[in-house]
């Protein structure tokens, strides 16, 4: 079940949402859309790009035709990567974007981290849910120590994922992936 945990920046929580019309609602606020999507027809965990990209045809169609995406791919990380630990810590560090970033989650879960204004918005994404995180807003995502998921990611410019971080320690301050988890379980 998607999460939606709101805190102050001293991450002490002031709202929780698990409703998808309140998600998206509080979401829209900040300028994040939110939305689920199912799939046109069944996946197994092997699906490769071409299969999931064709289940989610119609969808992915309608953002490129609207938002103009010049390419389009899958990705996925397993519990066993080798390299998942630095994966995880690349993401983990607040930064900005030029660009407006989508992910549409076909499998699993990750949390996304939004810093807007003086709030942190932290949003358990799982199978189903697409965010789109506008260009400029501070942000970092936790996939966990394990992660597990598997992921559309919508790009308008040819280098793709360009981080630009802030050099602030603020996700340091808020609970973890793994922590989040466990405690809605």
């Amino acid at each position: 079940m998607s999460i939606l945990r709101i805190y102050d920046e001293q991450a002490r929580e002031l709202e929780r949402h698990s409703r998808h019309a309140d998600i998206a609602s509080r979401l829209r606020e900040i300028g994040v859309a939110f939305e689920r999507w199912e799939a046109g027809r069944s996946l197994t965990p092997a699906a490769t790009q071409d299969e999931v990209l064709a289940a989610y045809k119609s969808q992915v169609e309608r953002l490129n035709a609207e938002y103009g995406f010049t390419s389009v791919d899958v990705v996925s990380l397993r519990p066993d990567h080798p390299d998942r630990a630095a994966m995880r810590g690349k993401f983990l560090n607040e930064h900005t974007h030029d660009d407006f970033e989508v992910r549409f989650f076909v499998e699993g879960k990750g949390i996304f981290y939004l810093h807007a204004a003086d709030k942190v918005h932290a949003i358990l994404c799982e199978q189903g849910d697409l965010i789109s995180v506008p260009a400029g807003t501070r942000h970092w995502f936790d996939m966990g120590t394990a992660p597990d998921f598997k992921c559309i990611r919508f790009f308008t410019r040819p280098e793709g994922w360009v981080g630009n971080f802030t050099g602030s320690d603020i996700a340091q301050r808020f609970p973890t992936f793994d922590n989040l988890v466990r405690a809605a379980a």
